[in-house]
């Protein structure tokens, strides 16, 4: 069993991620659904993985986001919608607030970062209906910052 980052994307054959990180796509269900006039799968799965000092990049898709916590340390996943800004804990750590499983809603900006120095986290990422590359988006920073202010620290890690 792997013991460090690298020794898990070598493992599970991670690669780059546009976003920031390496991942793999694990599962993209048979099952077909219909969104906007196009079939698309139900559902899909990936592994990602998440080192210390890189980012999952402030993005948003249009379907909602599972995320399943593996092995390493605590992710933070940074959320940013009509309420303002969340920090939702992704981790075994009950104690520290982390869960082993964190939710995104549809259609809000989110980014996600390991913050123990030379820590990593591996996490798995469910989407329904299914992730398709078409429909991510990276946030426009200045219009973040704009919408955000006072989160501007997290924008420009981040975005």
């Amino acid at each position: 069993m792997p013991h460090d980052p690298q020794g898990w994307i070598d493992a599970l054959h991670l690669v780059p991620h546009p976003e920031g990180g390496h991942y793999r796509e694990t599962y993209r269900a048979g099952l077909a659904v219909e969104r906007d006039g196009r079939r698309r799968s139900a559902s899909t799965a990936i592994y990602y993985l998440l080192r210390h000092g890189e980012r999952s990049r402030l993005h948003r898709i249009r379907s909602d986001e599972l995320w399943h916590f593996h092995a390493g340390d605590g992710l933070q996943v940074h959320v940013f919608d009509a309420r303002g800004h969340a920090v939702l804990r992704l981790g075994l750590d009950l104690a520290a607030g982390e869960a082993p499983q964190q939710w995104v809603a549809a259609g809000a900006w989110f980014g996600a970062e390991v913050e123990r120095p030379g820590g990593w986290a591996l996490v798995g990422c469910t989407v329904a209906p299914g992730f398709e590359f078409a429909d991510l988006e990276f946030a426009d920073r200045d219009a973040l910052l704009r919408a955000h202010p006072a989160h501007a620290d997290v924008i420009a890690r981040l975005a």
